[in-house]
């Protein structure tokens, strides 16, 4: 199986679903740009997510935007494209485990 990095370096760009993307900011208050910009920003942290795989691959990201805010996102790829499922503030352990990869200058984790 091809790495997850490998499939996102392929990919050309983002699709949104209308509710997700409400659900995320109605709920959350994370907007799409914030989203998109973890994917662009180091570190990142993408995990597969068996437990919720059953149809199509999933993954959970961890990541910051460019005003370093610290976000949780739910992701699948379709072709060439990273559709977003659900986006977060990270919890509190999300983030320790996002700063100590900081901490040992880690690029990208997988």
């Amino acid at each position: 199986m091809m790495a997850v990095f490998s499939l996102l370096r392929e990919c050309t760009g983002f699709e949104w679903d209308k509710y997700s993307s409400e659900k995320s900011w109605e709920k959350h208050k994370v907007t799409r740009t914030e989203c998109e910009q973890i994917f662009f920003n180091q570190p990142l942290i993408v995990v597969e997510d068996i437990k919720h795989s059953q149809r199509e691959s999933r993954y959970y990201a961890l990541g910051h935007t460019d005003l370093s805010k610290k976000l949780f996102v739910v992701f699948t790829i379709r072709g060439e494209l990273v559709r977003v499922i659900t986006a977060r503030d990270m919890s509190r352990k999300e983030r320790r485990v996002y700063e100590s990869y900081g901490e040992q200058d880690s690029k990208i984790q997988e």
